[in-house]
């Protein structure tokens, strides 16, 4: 079934995931949002080790930090629309803080996916080639299959809401209710908001509280018709309520990353800023784009070198007409700065999305950089044309730095054997790649 099996570790608690490869490709798991070694965290371009096809891997990690994460394969599609995560190679990862910090009646992960796509052009026949989809879920059925959410008056729900397409950006919302957003891609905002709509880029996460205060029968979907009448929905209905589902259209309110934000602080300004040009170059009539950071297109992009625990700013300046959603390795951002915005807030995510040239212009800073190399990522990367985009931060450490680091590696895996000896309770978790079983109504 999609997404796969829901993990649910506790915050700073060993693991162990064994991973059965069941196709005939060598694959390879990302544990997207955790603070993880690089040699477990699920990047070839960062040494992770391949998962062989028809074979296995154990990953063994310290998860951290808490809140909602995911996995999914981390190899790159190109042209082929079988694999990476145009698949249903994907399932939530959820850390268990040490003190949950709200209070809900239920909660229920909601993955948001794209199913049955080709390459085409948006109308035009002399145009870019660009992904398109004929079905859409949520989970593993679309709008109109499977069971209902089925919530009572008065409660609290936690919707943890990914969007998990390869390609697409999402604007979801629940006719009649507001998102009481507490989370952006698992981690806290200093100000939790009501809003009307959702919208997720690109592998991006929100977790949201909903008030059930408007008995009836609801659809909580994708603001676009199309898209919604795709499938990408899910009914959502009250005790003691029948009927067909309603849908309202949401306000046309611009989503706003900053208002989740606390005031500047004095380090604001204290930050080395690196300037990060993306840029796109029609490349032919039903071809793909070319797509650059600073003029070069990776491989052949210049490494940005950065010092441990130091904080950079990453100025983003997004000249394509395409939004980019972006994603740092091991690290979270913190967005400060938007040329929309006249004023400056913090908000801490794993993502920052870098706007269309008209509306765009963002800094953020990442938290303090861990030593290791880090996997600078457009996460669009899955897409046919745009691997130029992926980039490299490699993280300078002094030789004492580097020694030490070592050392604490090996006391660290000294402690996790003596552990697994006195046989204290340890997670371990099975998971196995394979073919996707979804429910579309027709099959895809």
């Amino acid at each position: 079934m999609v997404p796969g099996p829901l993990l649910r570790l506790r915050e700073g608690q060993s693991v162990t995931v064994d991973v059965q490869n069941e196709t005939s490709t060598p694959e390879i798991v990302h544990w997207h949002g955790l603070f993880i070694p690089s040699s477990v965290e699920g990047a070839a371009e960062e040494g992770t080790p391949l998962v062989p096809a028809h074979g296995s891997r154990r990953y063994s990690f310290v998860p951290r930090p808490s809140g909602t994460r995911w996995y999914h394969s981390h190899v790159s599609a190109f042209r082929n629309l079988k694999r990476a995560t145009y698949t249903g190679q994907f399932g939530f990862l959820y850390v268990e803080p040490k003190s949950e910090p709200d209070q809900y009646d239920a909660e229920v992960f909601l993955a948001l996916h794209g199913w049955q796509p080709y390459l085409g052009t948006m109308g035009a026949d002399e145009d870019t080639l660009d992904v398109i989809y004929q079905r859409s879920s949520v989970n593993s059925h679309s709008l109109g299959y499977g069971d209902p959410i089925r919530v009572k008056e008065g409660q609290k729900i936690m919707f943890r809401v990914l969007n998990a397409n390869a390609a697409l950006s999402h604007r979801v919302a629940l006719a009649g209710h507001k998102f009481k957003v507490v989370a952006l891609d698992g981690n806290r905002v200093p100000a939790t908001q009501e809003v009307d709509v959702l919208e997720l880029g690109t592998a991006e996460g929100a977790d949201a509280i909903v008030t059930m205060n408007q008995p009836g029968v609801w659809i909580l979907g994708e603001v676009d018709d199309h898209v919604r009448n795709a499938g990408l929905g899910v009914v959502v209905e009250y005790a003691s309520r029948k009927g067909p589902a309603q849908w309202t259209a949401p306000s046309g309110s611009r989503w706003d990353y900053t208002i989740f934000g606390r005031p500047p602080d004095a380090h604001a300004g204290n930050v080395e800023v690196v300037p990060l040009v993306f840029r796109k170059t029609f490349a032919g009539n039903r071809w793909f784009d070319h797509w650059t950071i600073n003029g070069k297109s990776y491989p052949k992009t210049d490494p940005i070198r950065v010092r441990t625990n130091r904080r950079y700013g990453l100025q983003f300046d997004n000249q394509s007409d395409e939004s980019h959603p972006v994603h740092l390795h091991r690290h979270s951002f913190e967005l400060t700065f938007s040329v929309k915005v006249s004023s400056l807030s913090h908000t801490p995510f794993g993502y920052t999305i870098a706007r269309p040239a008209a509306i765009s212009g963002s800094r953020v800073a990442p938290d303090a950089f861990h030593a290791g190399r880090g996997d600078f990522d457009r996460h669009h990367r899955f897409r046919p044309g745009l691997q130029g985009l992926p980039g490299e931060i490699a993280v300078a450490r002094t030789a004492i730095q580097h020694h030490v680091s070592r050392v604490n590696e090996m006391l660290a895996r000294a402690i996790d054997m003596l552990l697994h000896l006195r046989q204290v309770e340890r997670q371990h978790v099975t998971v196995a790649l394979g073919d996707p079983v979804i429910a579309l109504g027709s099959a895809p």
